[in-house]
Parts: C-alpha cells; sequence; structure tokens
C-alpha cells in the first residue's frame, strides 16, 4: 500500500526537465522577452542615440558604436577596454555596458558595475533598471533584486512597463510567484511580454492551473497569444496533465500558424507524451519532416514516462541510425525512465557512463535522474552515493532520494534524511511529504504521526488530497484507526485512491464488514473501483475469512469490472484458502493461473502450510521461495520453526547453516507503546528501562494469572527437555509482553493499550495478549508488519489466523 502512495518521481522530474527544455528553446524573457519588445527597445535605443549626435563629438559616437559592436559580438574584453577610456562616460555608455554584462554571463559584474555607476553620482533611468534586473535574476540574488525595486520605487519609475516585466520575470525565477505576481496585479498597463511573462513564471514555479487560468484571462482580454504564450500554455497543460485543455491550444496554435514553429512542436509533443496521449504525439511527430535533437529527445521522454519502454529505446537507436545525431543530456534524462518498469538495471549502468564519459556531470537534473532510476532498480547506495556527490542539490534532489528509500524499504533512513532535511535551505513541501509520511506508517509511533500531521496543518498543505491519503494510511498503520476515519471524513475532494485507503484501514484491523460496507459506499458516490480496490477488499476478506465474500470480488474483478486479477489479488485468494484449510485448492489456484508465481505467491502457500500444520506442502513452497529470492530471513525463520515443532533437528541444524553462510541474521524482536508523546522500546528479556522493576512486578502478576487458564506453548513429544524448558519460559519475557504490561499501568482506563511490533506476534504472545484483554477488561491492540490485532474480553480481531 506504501508503494501506491508514494508519488511518481519520474513525473515531476520530467516537469522539471520540460521547464529547462522550454527554457532553453526560447529566448531569455526578464528583459527581451519577445522579438517585439526587443525591437521597440531598440528603436527607443536608436533614438536615444540620434538625439546625442547633436551633443556629442564625431569622436565620442565612433566610440559608442564600436562599444556597442563589442556588446553585441559577445567581446567583453574589448570593450572593457574602450568603456575605461572612452574620452566621455555619459548614462547611455553605462547602461550598453550592463547590458553586455547581463546578457553575456556576468551578471554579478553587471550589478557591480550599477553601483558603481550610482557611487559616480551617474542617474539611473528607465534604461538601466531592466538591465540590472535581469542581473539580478542571473546571479540568483533576491536581496539585490529588492534593493533595486526598492530604489525604483524612490525613483519614481516602478509603473514603467518595461521594468515591471523585468521585475515580474526576476521574481518568477527566483521562485518568489507571489512578488512576482503582485508586481503584475499592481501595473496600471500590461502588454503581450507582461503576460508571457507571469504565465511562464507560473509554469516555472510547478503552478499549472495558476498559469492556465492566467493565459485564460490574457484572451478574454483581447491579447491574441504568441508562440511564447503557446509553449508555456503547453507546459502549464504537461504539468496538470490536462489533455483536453491542450488539444483547445494545440488548435489556437494551428490557427495562429504557430504550428509549424520547431518549439512550438517540441511543446506539443512533450504536452502529449506527458498526459498519456502517445498516439498523439507520435502523429505529430511523424509529420515533421526536419527533426531536430529537440525533438527526438521529446518522443523518447513521452515513449519513457508511460511505459513504452521498447519503443524509448527503439526510438533513440531510430534517431542515431536515420538523423545520425549524438545523444546529448535530455537524452540521457529521457531514457534513465525507461530503465527501472523492466529493472533494466545494466542498461541504466550504461546511460550513466556514457554520461560520465561525454562530460555531463555533474547535472543537477541528470543526477536527480540517476537518484531515481537506482532507487527504482532497489540499487539504493548508489543512489545515496550519487545524492552524496552532488554538487549543487535541489528539493527534488531530496525527494527523490527519499523515495527511494521508501520504496526499498529503508524507511529509518528515509527517517533520518528528512530530518537533514531541515538543516537546509529547503522547506519540506507536497512531494516530500507524500513520500514521507509512509515511511512514517511502517516505523513510527502515532506520537511521531501526530507531530508531522500538525506540521503539515500548520503549513496549509491539510487540504491536499494526496497528502490527506498518505495521513490516513499513516494512522492506519500506526494503529489510530479513529483519527484516520476523522481524516477521511474532513476530507474536501475524495479520489479512488481516499477509499482504497480507507478500505485498506479497516482490512488490515480486521474489520473487513466496515471494508464491505465503504466499497458499497464508494460505489454509491460513482468511483469507478481499480486494482488496488480489490487489493484492499480482498485483503479484509482473507483477514476475516470470509470466502464466499472473496471469491465473489474475485469473480467480479474481470466480470464487472474488465479488470484482470494480478499478483496480490492471487496471492489474497491464496491466504483465505489457507485460512479455511483449503489446501488443494490453493495449490490448484497457482497452478492455474495465468501469471508466473512470485516469491509473494509462495509466501502465501507457506504461511497456510505453517497454519495447517502441512509440512511437506511447506518444504515445496519454501525451496519455491528460496529459489526466487536467497536472502528471504522470514522464509529459514519459518521453516526452521516448523521443523522443530515436528522434531526434524537436522533439518533446524541444517537451515541454521544454511543462514549462517548467506549472512543471514534473524531479526532482533522488538516492540514500541507511546505514553505522554514519547516512545519506549522494548526487546525480549530488556532490562534497560527505568522502571523495569515494576513491569516485570506485573509481568509475573499476569503470568501467573495467565497460567491457570492457558496452554502450555505448543512443543513436540521429541524436544529434548533443555529445549522444552527455554521455550517453556522464553516467551514470557518478549518484548511485546514487557510492552503491553507497562501500558497496562500508564496508558488511562478506557484508552486501548497499543503496542508496535517489528516481527511477528508468536502465539504464546498472541494467547497471552488475549489473555490479558480478558483479565483486565482492557483493549489491547498490537501491530505487527501484516495487520493489527485488536484484542478484546479474549477474543482477537483476527480469529486466531494470522
Amino acid at each position: 500500500m506504501a508503494a501506491s502512495l508514494a508519488p511518481s518521481y519520474s513525473r515531476q522530474i520530467c516537469s522539471a526537465q520540460h521547464v529547462q527544455r522550454v527554457n532553453s528553446a526560447k529566448p531569455d524573457q526578464t528583459h527581451d522577452v519577445s522579438i517585439k519588445q526587443r525591437a521597440t527597445r531598440s528603436t527607443r535605443l536608436r533614438k536615444k542615440f540620434s538625439a546625442l549626435k547633436f551633443s556629442t563629438r564625431q569622436e565620442d559616437i565612433s566610440e559608442i558604436r564600436a562599444l556597442i559592436s563589442y556588446v553585441n559580438s559577445g567581446f567583453m574584453e574589448d570593450a572593457f577596454y574602450l568603456f575605461e577610456n572612452m574620452n566621455t562616460r555619459d548614462p547611455f555608455a553605462w547602461n550598453v555596458i550592463i547590458r553586455g554584462l547581463s546578457s553575456n554571463g556576468y551578471p554579478q559584474e553587471a550589478i557591480d558595475f550599477y553601483y558603481r555607476m550610482q557611487l559616480l553620482g551617474i542617474q539611473a533611468d528607465n534604461f538601466t533598471y531592466p538591465f540590472v534586473i535581469k542581473a539580478c535574476s542571473g546571479s540568483f540574488s533576491l536581496l539585490e533584486g529588492q534593493k533595486v525595486h526598492l530604489k525604483l520605487i524612490k525613483a519614481g519609475l516602478d509603473l514603467d512597463i518595461y521594468i515591471c516585466n523585468s521585475l515580474v520575470s526576476m521574481y518568477a525565477k527566483l521562485g518568489c510567484i507571489e512578488l512576482a505576481q503582485k508586481v503584475f496585479v499592481d501595473m496600471p498597463v500590461r502588454d503581450l511580454v507582461s503576460w508571457n511573462s507571469m504565465i511562464s513564471g507560473y509554469v516555472s514555479a510547478g503552478e499549472g492551473w495558476n498559469a492556465l487560468t492566467c493565459f485564460q484571462e490574457m484572451l478574454l482580454v483581447g491579447f491574441r497569444p504568441d508562440r511564447f504564450s503557446t509553449i508555456s500554455a503547453l507546459g502549464a497543460c504537461s504539468i496538470e496533465c490536462n489533455l483536453r485543455y491542450g488539444k483547445e491550444i494545440h488548435g489556437q496554435a494551428i490557427r495562429n500558424a504557430f504550428v509549424l514553429d520547431v518549439k512550438v512542436q517540441t511543446s506539443l509533443i512533450d504536452m502529449y507524451g506527458k498526459c498519456g496521449s502517445v498516439h498523439h504525439a507520435e502523429r505529430l511527430f511523424e509529420s515533421v519532416s526536419q527533426k531536430s535533437i529537440v525533438l527526438w529527445n521529446a518522443m523518447i521522454g513521452g515513449y519513457s514516462l508511460n511505459g513504452r519502454v521498447q519503443e524509448s529505446f527503439a526510438c533513440f537507436k531510430k534517431m542515431q541510425e536515420d538523423d545520425n545525431l549524438n545523444a546529448d543530456i535530455i537524452t540521457a534524462i529521457n531514457l534513465l525512465p525507461a530503465c527501472a518498469p523492466i529493472g533494466a538495471f545494466l542498461q541504466g549502468k550504461t546511460i550513466h557512463g556514457f554520461a560520465i564519459r561525454k562530460g555531463f556531470l555533474p547535472h543537477l537534473i541528470l543526477e536527480t535522474t540517476l537518484i531515481d532510476m537506482y532507487g527504482n532498480c532497489g540499487e539504493q547506495l548508489l543512489a545515496r552515493r550519487i545524492f552524496n556527490s552532488m554538487h549543487e542539490r535541489n528539493l527534488i534532489s531530496w525527494n527523490t532520494m527519499i523515495a527511494a528509500y521508501v520504496q526499498n524499504g529503508d524507511n529509518r533512513k528515509a527517517l533520518e534524511l528528512f530530518q537533514d532535511l531541515w538543516f537546509v535551505p529547503f522547506n519540506p513541501d507536497a512531494m516530500t511529504l507524500t513520500s514521507i509520511l509512509p515511511a512514517y506508517a511502517e516505523v513510527a509511533s502515532v506520537v511521531e504521526g501526530k507531530q508531522i500531521h500538525g506540521y503539515i496543518m500548520k503549513v496549509n498543505l491539510g487540504s491536499s488530497t494526496f497528502i490527506s491519503n498518505s495521513i490516513i494510511y499513516m494512522y492506519a498503520k500506526c494503529g489510530d484507526l479513529e483519527t484516520a476515519q476523522r481524516v477521511f471524513d474532513e476530507m474536501l475532494f475524495k479520489d479512488v485512491v481516499s477509499w482504497n485507503t480507507i478500505i485498506m484501514a479497516y482490512a488490515i484491523h480486521g474489520f473487513s464488514a466496515k471494508s464491505i460496507a465503504l466499497f458499497s459506499e464508494m460505489r454509491e458516490e460513482g468511483i469507478e473501483p481499480n486494482t488496488s480496490t480489490f487489493v484492499s477488499l480482498l485483503t479484509a476478506c482473507s483477514i476475516s475469512g470470509i470466502i464466499d465474500e472473496g471469491w465473489e470480488f474475485f469473480s467480479s474483478m474481470k466480470r464487472d469490472y474488465k479488470i484482470d486479477p494480478g499478483i496480490e489479488h492471487y496471492g489474497c485468494m491464496l491466504d483465505l484458502l489457507g485460512r479455511s484449510g483449503q489446501l488443494e485448492q490453493a495449490k490448484c489456484l497457482i497452478s492455474e493461473m495465468p501469471l508466473t508465481p512470485t516469491a509473494r505467491i509462495w509466501g502465501s502457500l507457506l504461511a497456510a502450510s505453517r497454519n495447517n500444520r502441512n509440512i511437506e506442502l511447506a518444504d515445496l513452497a519454501a525451496k519455491q521461495i528460496l529459489n526466487l529470492e536467497h536472502d528471504n530471513t522470514g522464509c529459514y525463520v519459518l521453516l526452521a520453526n516448523m521443523y522443530a515443532e515436528e522434531g526434524r533437528w537436522e533439518d533446524v541444524d541444517r537451515i541454521k547453516h544454511l543462514m549462517r553462510n548467506r549472512g543471514l541474521e534473524r531479526t532482533v524482536g522488538s516492540s514500541t507503546v507511546g505514553i505522554n508523546n514519547k516512545t519506549h522500546k522494548f526487546t525480549n528479556l530488556d532490562k534497560s528501562h527505568a522502571n523495569i522493576n515494576m513491569i516485570y512486578d506485573v509481568l509475573h502478576i499476569m503470568s501467573r494469572k495467565i497460567k491457570e487458564h492457558r496452554s502450555i506453548f505448543r512443543v513436540s513429544k521429541f524436544f529434548p527437555l533443555d529445549v522444552i524448558s527455554k521455550r517453556l519460559s522464553s516467551p514470557e519475557y518478549h518484548s511485546v509482553r514487557l510492552a503491553i504490561c507497562y501500558g497496562l499501568v500508564t496508558i488511562p482506563l478506557g484508552d486501548p493499550v497499543l503496542v508496535r511490533k517489528n516481527i511477528r506476534i508468536c502465539e504464546a504472545c498472541h494467547r497471552a495478549a488475549s489473555k490479558i484483554s480478558e483479565i483486565t477488561k482492557r483493549e489491547i491492540v498490537v501491530g505487527d508488519p501484516k495487520m493489527y490485532h485488536h484484542f478484546r474480553n479474549g477474543r482477537c480481531s483476527c480469529g486466531d489466523y494470522w
């Protein structure tokens, strides 16, 4: 379930790629956003320059002409030399040199020249400020930009349309979209460049809906979009995956004769790919006779993003053969997401090696994509190595590394990295929180879960459907089903994931009737179920042992909803058959299923064999599991326990020997209980707690009462006496019992005692928890990796089958 809630970072990375590709495909819009504006400003400069002829010597005019020529050609050293040796340096000359520095990659030097100009008492004018603002944007200096903004307000130039356009672009590029919006709203007059700057700013900030709204407002006030407007609007459609609006903009591009522009074509292909309409992208791609590398990259990215792995690599090969084009950085970025779905780790490493040989690294987006690829291929160590070696990181880099840990079950490392994020100048966004909440769900306590929930509400992200879904899952996995239901009830918009999550929440707590009732509500709301919906429903049926309903849901998938059952669905059905003792039917289901059995399938059969004491079938299942997963520690431990219960000590030694040879160790059992906003952790035979004497006193009292009512822990007549003695006493001091006893004396009466255990609860402790709930008249909730056991009055919600 965590995997279904975890966001897909390939799409987030690809959105960043789109912004980079669009920005590289069009002129910088800080000052010269459009050809029309450049022409207008050039005309004004020429008029000003012509006026100088009446007041300046011919020699000075020649120097200014030479200065402009050097700047326009990019020969800044010659321009510096000439500038420093000019007879007179009026504001026009200063503007030319500042423009040259700003436009030729010297933003900080441009700002320095501006301050030098001020120190010399030369007044900056409405021509100076757009160049300086552009330099502030290029040097990523928000502070300098705000100083300049304040200066031009004092100079009374803050309403100049050209200056305002530059300010909008600067604030947007520096990530201050609210400031850009304020400047835009306060403008007394707006031209097409103003609208283009604002729309592009929204796209750069990832606010697709705001960009599309702004684009629509521009049309309503009578402006006709140009190719820059069209490119930005298509980028917004890509962000929001809005195919319908994208098609409308495509139609506008055809009517406005922009569709033959190669940059518009590239943006259209990119939009169709990101919106999942690959056939539209293919049709447009094939209609282009002269294909550039940018166009090929967009098509490769479209295939890759939509899981069309073979087509992605075939398109790359065709690009090399047909057009004799060499791959660039964007090609590598677009190919990498195609490696994960097929587990193409070697292909991914090959692309990585190619990028190193070509000198593409370091590169922020490429390195982030590599982290995503290695994480999806299960190589989180390599992903972390790249993350640690990055010269520059952004929030997407952090999000991707956190998601890689969560995807691969390294939840503790994900939480540690999330804590490190607080010490860098990035604030967690919606994607960060959506990624980390499943990690909190797996390893954190309710107290820690409530802390992160509080932060989410504080930063006003609680209304996000994605985040709310993750919060519901987190509370369900932390054992707080009541809060999970409350969050679900308070959601403004519930999608299919929301319903799937709450159905699964009740399923893992053993309340199948509520899960089925929620499914009925979901259908009444008009929400169509998907594959995950039936995983949740079948999980509910298997945990509660309701066979008829389980078969009905399984059959209805294909019959009523045209959904083909997957591995998880077959696994749930095997759990259900095993629960009812129908092992032969379980074997037939495996042999008849149209999919290749995975470790998940054989694991279900192994669990069924254990619960039905069928050692021969367990041998078969274990052999299949170990052929697929050599390092499955749980399989070894389960098999060894079954052999021990049958008195097959040689087989027990053989399993232990195999584990030692393969470097596998049994997971150390531990249990946690939350008391007064603090989490207390216990291990077996723990003596480290401050109140350990009191805990053991309570434990001994409970043990004496339990022994009056319970049968001796199951042992075989073949057990040696010393083993029997050891196993009779050891469950009494298991971590879960210590946590329960501490909870009984510290948690107020009326509140349930909630304990989380990192491994499956053993039979002895399960029986003990049932008896303790009966004796103390308290509700005890114990969560293990598979489900939550609600013990009330001597009965468990699992029906003693887990």
